[in-house]
C-alpha cells in the first residue's frame, strides 16, 4: 500500500488511470486484487473504449466519494465525421454513413459548430449508458431490443474546447477536440451533435480524460506501468548477464 501513497488525493482515495478496452467495473475488480480489499468504488465511470483518469476509494474511502461527482471534466475526444452508430461511438452497429466535402467541415465550420454548442444544453440520454428510466438502465433496454416508456435529458455543459486537429481519413473525416465539461456530460452526445451542426453523421472514435477538477491523469496510479517496468529490467538485467558471461569466457580463452 506503501508504494501507492504517491498517488493518494486523501486517506482511502487514490487517482488511478483506466486503461483502454476494460471497463470501470474492470477497473474495481483489479483495484481490489492491488488495493487487498473488497470494498472499493469511483466517482464516475469511463465506457470501455475510453482511458484516463477515475478517482477510486476503498475502506473508508467509499464514503467521500461524493465530494468528487460534481467537479469539472477535461477530455480529448476523436470525433469521426461521417458515420453514426447506435451507441454514439466505435462499437455500436452503423446508422448511417455519409462522406461530408471537404468544404463543409473546414476549421472554420468546425470552429462555428464548437462555438455554438458553448454553454449549456439538454439532450436525450444516450440509449447506451446507465442512465436509468423506472429503476433499469438504459442500456438494458438497448440491449433487450425494447423500447423505454421515455428517454430522460442529460445536461450538456461545455465551458471551453480547443480545436487541436482535423484530417482527412478513409470513410470521413477526424476532428480532435480538447474539450472542457461540467459533471454528467456525455461526450458521445457533443460528438453526435457537432455532426448534426455540421450537417453530417457523427460519432466518438477515441476519448481520454486528462483530469477531473485539479486531478490529473498523469499523476496518477498506471495499473500495466509496474507490468512494463519490470519487464524493463528484465531486459536490463539479461543483457548484463549476457556481457558478464561473454567477458568471463574470454578471460577462461
Amino acid at each position: 500500500m506503501n508504494t501507492l501513497a504517491h498517488y493518494h488525493i486523501e486517506d482511502d482515495v487514490l487517482m488511478v488511470h483506466k486503461p483502454k478496452g476494460i471497463s470501470s467495473f474492470g477497473l474495481v475488480a483489479r483495484m481490489k486484487k492491488v488495493l487487498n480489499t473488497k470494498k472499493v468504488g469511483h466517482a464516475g465511470t469511463l465506457d470501455p473504449l475510453a482511458s484516463g483518469l477515475m478517482i477510486i476509494g476503498y475502506n473508508k474511502g467509499t464514503k467521500k466519494l461524493a465530494s468528487y461527482l460534481g467537479m469539472d471534466k477535461v477530455y480529448l475526444a476523436e470525433i469521426f465525421l461521417g458515420r453514426s452508430t447506435t451507441t454514439g461511438d466505435q462499437e455500436g452497429d452503423i446508422v448511417d454513413e455519409d462522406v461530408p466535402y471537404a468544404s463543409d467541415v473546414s476549421k472554420q465550420r468546425c470552429e462555428e459548430a464548437l462555438e455554438s454548442l458553448l454553454g449549456e444544453h439538454f439532450f436525450p440520454a444516450p440509449l447506451y449508458s446507465a442512465v436509468k428510466v423506472q429503476g433499469k438502465p438504459l442500456y438494458r433496454y438497448a440491449r433487450d431490443g425494447t423500447t423505454p416508456p421515455f428517454i430522460p435529458e442529460k445536461k450538456l455543459h461545455l465551458k471551453h474546447y480547443q480545436l487541436l486537429d482535423l484530417y482527412k481519413t478513409k470513410g470521413g473525416f477526424v476532428v480532435k477536440v480538447r474539450a472542457s465539461v461540467g459533471s454528467g456530460s456525455y461526450i458521445r452526445t457533443l460528438a453526435e451533435e457537432f455532426g448534426k451542426k455540421l450537417g453530417c453523421p457523427a460519432s466518438l472514435k477515441s476519448l481520454a480524460r486528462v483530469s477531473i477538477g485539479d486531478f490529473l491523469d498523469r499523476d496518477a496510479f498506471f495499473l500495466d506501468k509496474p507490468k512494463k517496468d519490470f519487464c524493463a529490467i528484465l531486459k536490463v538485467y539479461s543483457l548484463i548477464k549476457k556481457r558478464v558471461c561473454r567477458f568471463f569466457f574470454k578471460q577462461k580463452k
